[in-house]
């Protein structure tokens, strides 16, 4: 069956989630489409300002209670969700795939790497521990502690409707934190299935919230005096404007931005796997991955020529169709407006001179004439003043870059104004360390194509990439959505004292 005759005959409406309530659509709506066949599948509410002012004041109620409640409580609530998550993978991995595209395997991957951060909050006892000194000085002893900042929000990409918001939540909640989610409005449902699963968790009411929107509802937050902290991941120029205006409100603001990921090919490499590699990290999620690498840069001319060689047949060979079929490996990209985007990029790459070795333009799926899907593209002979290689496409196109040497390859990534990830692909261990030590980039990969860190280490990235002082999940994030107080204790023996000392104090 079609994957337009599948769909149901009238859109779902979606709406916000306050205070442990699902709440009907009020206002405007937008419409949400399954990008593989083009057909409106839900009516998404947009929130005005005073949709969010109940969602913050929701988490402000609930705050003080859930941040006096004991970490290890917290963590049970935790270990719960993690238990219920796991319970129902098949059915989120089907909303991600039904709203965004991503084909089923890929949805389920990134609802395990969400998993993985509410793993780690999970030990938030531990992480939240902080340090004594006894006998600082003579009767005096001193500690450390973390404690939560309020009421967060974050802001989250179409890209990763589960994985994101769980690199952000899971840790802000367990630290002490309520939280109000602002997810994309492209694929909104996945956010209400874990407000859900939180509940059934045990979490109390009002400590997570979600709200639909567009800009009046980020505006909203981004302004909002009770509003502490705000977490957000999508494109540089979004988050700079999301840090400037979060910071200017006084507001904790961490905001990941955009990449342009290279993966250097030396000609040591073992060529197969490197083109496996490239393919994988290229085309993955239609190239829908701020870790997708989109610049192959081959390290010599025969290096070069081997590489395309390699890379043409598989990317002219990729299963293209509907996420859920899994015999699929590439689904469409998010919307058609994005699909012309990509398009007028690849355009705009064969007017500059560069090679089009695979022409992914204009790929129909037979059973979704009307989905948004692209084929494979690539691109040889690629040069840095293109727009092609200095701009973020964000889809299934890969450009090669050829460069001499190792020098000319380091200097080319770290000249380039996003700094998220890169990768090296060799057998000679020197190249491999002074690549990963000279690098001026935030996640390397040494024959790793995509090196997201796990949830105990912490992701971001440098230059463009990243607004603000702090990664995301692992030991960031408990830094990120706590502060710390330093106390210093004496207890003197009966009535007795110094007087008064006007020196500063010493040991």
């Amino acid at each position: 069956m079609s994957a337009q005759l599948s769909e149901r005959t009238s859109p779902r409406p979606i709406g916000h989630y306050i205070n442990g309530q699902h709440l009907p659509i009020s206002g405007a709506s937008v419409p949400s489409y399954n990008p593989a066949s083009g057909v409106a599948i839900g009516a998404v509410a947009l929130a005005s300002s005073a949709e969010v002012d109940q969602a913050v004041q929701a988490a402000e109620a609930a705050f003080h209670a859930w941040s006096q409640t004991p970490p290890l409580k917290r963590a049970r609530v935790m270990f719960r969700f993690k238990e219920l998550i796991e319970r129902d993978m098949d059915k989120l991995a089907a909303t991600i795939t039904r709203e965004h595209g991503k084909v089923l395997s890929d949805a389920k991957g990134e609802v395990v790497r969400g998993l993985e951060v509410v793993e780690y909050a999970c030990g938030i006892p531990e992480l939240l521990k902080g340090d004594y000194t006894e006998q600082i000085a003579n009767g005096i002893d001193a500690w450390t502690m973390r404690q939560p900042l309020g009421v967060c929000a974050g802001i989250t990409p179409f890209n990763f409707p589960a994985m994101v918001p769980m690199w952000m939540f899971p840790m802000a909640i367990a630290c002490g934190n309520s939280f109000v989610l602002k997810p994309s409005e492209r694929d909104p449902s996945t956010a209400l299935h874990l407000a859900e699963l939180l509940k059934e968790a045990g979490l109390p009411d009002g400590v997570f919230n979600v709200v639909q929107g567009d800009k009046v509802a980020v505006d909203a937050l981004l302004d909002h005096p009770k509003v502490r902290a705000v977490s957000f991941v999508g494109s540089t120029p979004i988050a700079e404007y999301i840090y400037a205006r979060g910071t200017a409100s006084g507001k904790r603001v961490q905001a990941l931005g955009g990449a342009k990921n290279h993966m250097l090919v030396m000609p040591d490499a073992d060529l197969n796997n490197a083109a496996d590699a490239l393919m994988g990290a290229g085309y993955g999620a239609a190239g829908e991955r701020c870790m997708a690498i989109s610049v192959a840069v081959a390290v010599g001319d025969a290096t070069a020529d081997a590489l395309v060689a390699k890379l043409a047949p598989k990317v002219r060979a990729l299963r293209i169709g509907n996420g859920m079929d899994e015999q699929v490996e590439m689904g469409p990209v998010i919307t058609s407006q994005h699909r012309d985007k990509i398009t007028g990029y690849i355009d705009d790459g064969v007017a500059a001179g560069a090679e089009l070795v695979v022409d992914g333009r204009g790929h129909r799926v037979a059973g979704c004439e009307q989905g948004y899907f692209l084929g494979g593209s690539l691109f040889d002979r690629v040069t840095p003043t293109m727009r092609i290689y200095k701009e973020e496409i964000f889809g299934p196109v890969l450009c090669v870059v050829r460069v001499p040497d190792f020098a000319s390859a380091l200097k080319l990534v770290d000249e380039h104004m996003y700094g998220n990830g890169t990768a090296i692909f060799t057998h000679d261990g020197h190249v491999a360390r002074e690549f990963a030590h000279r690098v001026q980039v935030g996640m390397i990969g040494i024959n790793v194509p995509i090196p997201v860190p796990m949830a105990f280490h912490s992701f971001g990235g440098w230059k463009k990439s990243l607004m603000g002082d702090h990664h995301a999940h692992g030991p960031e994030a408990v830094r990120f959505y706590t502060r710390q107080k330093a106390v210093t204790q004496r207890w003197l023996a009966g009535a007795s004292g110094n007087g008064a000392e006007f020196a500063m104090p010493t040991h």
